[in-house]
C-alpha cells in the first residue's frame, strides 16, 4: 500500500474516532493527542481501528511510534 493510501486510511481512522476534528488541518509533525485531545482511549480505539483495517498487529510497547501523522504513516508502511 502506498504511503498516499495509507495516510487516507489513518486520516478515515482519526476520523472516527474524533468525527468533530478538523483533520484538513491536522499537522502531520505533531502528536495527535495535541492536536485532537485524545486520551488514552482514543489512542486505543484508534490502534484497534487501524488493525481492523489494515490488518496489522501493533503491539502496545508500539504505541508510541503512531504519535503523529507523519510517524504513523512511516511505521504501518515498514509493517506491511
Amino acid at each position: 500500500m502506498r504511503a498516499d493510501a495509507l495516510r487516507a486510511m489513518v486520516l478515515r481512522v482519526l476520523g472516527d474516532i474524533a468525527p468533530e476534528a478538523d483533520l484538513a488541518s491536522l499537522r502531520p509533525d505533531v502528536a495527535f493527542r495535541e492536536q485532537l485531545d485524545l486520551d488514552s482511549m482514543d489512542i486505543l480505539n484508534f490502534v484497534v481501528g487501524l488493525h481492523g483495517a489494515l490488518g496489522v498487529e501493533i503491539p502496545e510497547a508500539d504505541y508510541p511510534k503512531l504519535a503523529t501523522l507523519d510517524a504513523c504513516v512511516e511505521y504501518l508502511a515498514s509493517r506491511r
